[in-house]
């Protein structure tokens, strides 16, 4: 999966780490409220005829297992992904293919931000 900026030209790794910072750690504590914001949304959809039943199936099944391998410590989040929310669709469309790609349907990345960090500071509180 690019990254949402790529335009196919080579990034220089300073570049990366400039734009990038260290926004993938600390995403790290961020993945279980986006997948869990992800798979609503997937409900959503399908309940709006926007997404196939089977594919929202695969979605919340894939997102499910993904967080519990991110709790368990079996991947994390790398400066490559760019973010949380890459890291979490490039492993979910890895994992179930192309209805991966359809979980950001409708919504933009700002609103997945927002509401993954509403949901986590609610648990924080």
């Amino acid at each position: 999966m690019a990254r949402l900026w790529d335009k196919g030209l080579p990034l220089d790794e300073r570049i990366l780490r400039f734009t990038a910072g260290e926004d993938h750690k600390l995403d790290e504590r961020l993945v279980e409220y986006d997948a869990r914001a992800s798979i609503a949304h997937a409900r959503m959809l399908a309940k709006q005829g926007l997404l196939a039943p089977k594919d929202c199936d695969a979605i919340c099944a894939g997102l499910t297992a993904l967080a519990a391998a991110h709790a368990a410590g079996e991947w994390s989040i790398e400066l490559a992904d760019e973010d949380g929310q890459t890291a979490l669709e490039k492993r979910l469309t890895a994992l179930i293919g192309p209805a991966g790609g359809r979980v950001h349907l409708g919504r933009s990345r700002n609103d997945q931000i927002a509401t993954d960090i509403r949901l986590w500071l609610r648990g924080e509180i």
